[in-house]
């Protein structure tokens, strides 16, 4: 193994962020956030929380929820080639901008960290590069639409950077062969269905090919504010901010008591107690800031019904709802919606 292959080969730990453009790409290819999250039993408002922590659990089952709703084996290959660079996350479009495929894979391997918890493992032996992919130990196997995604994010990253149509070598998955030759067409290189492991195989001159569009000043700006971003990542951010998130994700189902976020985030209520006063927080006031958050990003949306905002933010009526918004606010939900709607009007035609 090459010593630039054993610096990315570390297992890293369970959580992520999944990204708007995530769920920008789903609804382009007309699946909606919410009724994905609601398939994998999560909470249909979850795509809305920026700052939303998931586990690995349950990035599988959004897959999986992806892949039972398309009914379509390539979905993820398609949420790849389909989307403009521009349109990805941002760790993909710094990777865009690298030295060479390399430094490209490098660094998306890097800051991929944001929305996975998995890492790619790269072994250089004898003018082939082995591409597999390595999650935390005592993950559950990879769902099928991930594996896909994760070697054709590569292969596309190498393709529009080089500009050339780079062909692996060979691909092994595990998964069944589909009833689609979309695999075929888009990795154009013999694939073997129904393997041990997910195995992609490049050449490795390829990874020597230089980017036209090197941008090293585009890098140097975009980079701190990621690394920032892994950081907080792996810090699991503040015990107030899991919290915070637990509580924005669960709210609608009415698990909003210390009880039942304790044991979301696998502590005794004891312990969730004394670390959140150790931060100078209480419960009580963590609650309703998750509550005022949530509530203005739901409000946000045009679309739902404020009586609908009342219920996922796990009021028993609009009634209380509504008093408790004027109490954050001193005006109603509806009043408080005109304005932001007049701003967003506002500031469009002045563009």
């Amino acid at each position: 193994m090459s010593k630039w292959s054993e610096e990315i080969t570390k297992v890293r730990s369970d959580r992520c962020r999944l990204p708007r453009p995530f769920w920008q790409s789903l609804e382009q290819l007309g699946l909606r956030p919410s009724a994905v999250l609601r398939q994998a039993r999560l909470p249909a408002t979850l795509h809305l929380d920026n700052s939303a922590v998931i586990s690995t659990t349950q990035l599988f089952a959004i897959w999986n929820a992806i892949e039972t709703l398309s009914a379509d084996p390539a979905f993820s290959i398609r949420m790849v080639s389909e989307t403009s660079t521009a349109n990805h996350k941002l760790a993909i479009l710094v990777a865009s901008y690298a030295a060479d495929f390399r430094d490209s894979i490098a660094r998306l391997d890097r800051f991929n960290r944001l929305c996975s918890p998995d890492r790619l493992c790269f072994e250089e032996r004898d003018g082939k590069v082995s591409v597999t992919i390595e999650w935390p130990a005592g993950t559950e196997p990879e769902p099928p639409l991930s594996v896909d995604a994760s070697f054709a994010l590569v292969l596309e990253l190498g393709r529009r950077g080089t500009g050339c149509h780079l062909r692996p070598i060979s691909l092994e998955l595990r998964r069944p062969k589909p009833g689609t030759d979309r695999h075929a067409i888009f990795f154009d290189c013999p694939i073997h269905f129904g393997t041990e492991r997910d195995r992609m195989v490049l050449n490795a001159p390829d990874l020597d090919l230089p980017f036209p569009g090197h941008n090293p000043e585009l890098i140097q700006m975009l980079t701190p504010g990621l690394a920032d971003a892994v950081r907080e990542i792996e810090a699991l951010a503040t015990i107030g901010e899991q919290v915070k998130s637990t509580l924005k994700r669960t709210m609608a189902s009415g698990r909003h008591d210390v009880a039942a976020v304790a044991r979301d985030l696998g502590l005794s209520e004891r312990t969730l107690q004394r670390r959140i006063a150790a931060e100078g927080q209480t419960f009580r006031a963590l609650l309703t800031e998750a509550r005022q958050e949530l509530g203005r990003q739901l409000l946000s949306d045009l679309t739902i019904g404020v009586e609908e905002v009342a219920y996922l933010l796990g009021y028993q009526d609009a009634n209380s709802f509504y008093r408790a918004f004027r109490e954050w606010e001193n005006i109603t939900p509806g009043h408080w919606r005109r304005v932001k709607s007049l701003s967003a009007m506002t500031a469009l035609r002045q563009r």
